[in-house]
């Protein structure tokens, strides 16, 4: 997408918010937009397709608070909110004094200038200069942030992919060298600047190169112990040895099944929650109202108030 795009596109409009949004009204459209309009939801639905991408644009820039700022300042441009007049100016401000004052002011308004109109007209006959950074964002499964898979992307009309390091986190920006704007006047192209939002897993999260996850057992198993099978991301299952007595909170370390990341490969931590029946019948009931009587000497509370006190 090129600067000029920025005269023509609403981006408010493609997410459905108002010119005044807040930043997380505008995370929550795009989240919300991107996740109905995913591909993987919309097979062979060319028009899902579109809307998806032209979305992911949309947010590129409104939710980059600089970017925000150009894109609104173009617009008023296009829109009617500034007039200019090239050449020198006998009554007010001048077509360069005005953008100064939009884009920082003082003895940089020149260089402002330059590389606000140089981007969207073409330069100014200065030497080779890098082209701009692209920001984009994509929408990738928890598995394939963890495992690192390859994306692809459409920008200006041509199709990028980049293999996403294993572990890519929530909201990680992850820089990819010369996909950005073109150069001018024979200069480098910019960088494209990708936000990655990875969606939830129903059993795994990530620490580092760690991953973490809850394991049911039942209160025998935590009275007595016992050995449990423990899925990892991989689809294999691990034992993993509960021992008697164990509490809810407890956490077993299972070693290289978490990530494998260019910084090693990490454990699996497995935090024991002791599930409680919710529904007994009279022979449990009666059992359990016995064993309370045997272990009543038993305080599980007793140091907790004075550790409260210290």
């Amino acid at each position: 997408m090129t600067s000029q795009d920025w005269f023509s596109k609403d981006f408010y409009a493609i997410l459905g918010v108002p010119k005044g949004a807040s930043e997380s009204e505008i995370k929550k459209a795009y989240r919300k937009l991107a996740r109905d309009l995913h591909p993987d939801r919309n097979p062979d639905d060319p028009t899902a397709e579109q809307r998806f991408k032209e979305v992911g644009e949309a947010y590129a820039v409104l939710g980059d608070a600089e970017q925000r700022q150009q894109y609104d300042a173009v617009r008023a441009m296009g829109s009617g909110g500034a007039r200019f007049q090239a050449g020198a100016s006998t009554g007010g401000e001048g077509f360069e004094d005005v953008f100064g004052g939009m884009f920082g002011g003082g003895a940089g308004r020149s260089h402002g200038f330059d590389d606000i109109l140089g981007g969207l007209f073409g330069g100014f006959g200065r030497g080779p200069q890098k082209g701009s950074d692209i920001a984009a964002a994509t929408e990738v499964t928890f598995r394939q942030a963890a495992q690192g898979s390859t994306v692809a992307l459409t920008l200006d009309g041509n199709r990028i992919s980049t293999r996403l390091p294993a572990g890519v986190t929530d909201g990680q920006k992850i820089r990819i060298r010369s996909k950005g704007r073109p150069g001018v006047h024979g200069g480098p192209a910019g960088d494209l600047i990708l936000t990655v939002h990875v969606g939830k897993h129903p059993v795994f999260t990530t620490e580092g190169k760690n991953l973490r996850m809850s394991l049911p057992v039942s209160f025998d198993e935590a009275v007595f112990g016992a050995t449990v099978e423990v899925p990892t991301l991989s689809g294999e299952r691990v034992k993993v040895k509960v021992a008697p007595g164990t509490s809810s909170g407890t956490t077993l370390r299972v070693k290289g099944k978490g990530l494998t990341t260019k910084h090693g490969t990490g454990d699996l931590l497995v935090r024991v929650d002791v599930h409680v029946p919710t529904k007994l019948n009279k022979p449990a009931r009666e059992a359990l109202q016995a064993f309370a009587l045997e272990t009543a000497k038993e305080d599980p509370r007793e140091r907790f108030y004075d550790d409260a006190a210290r």
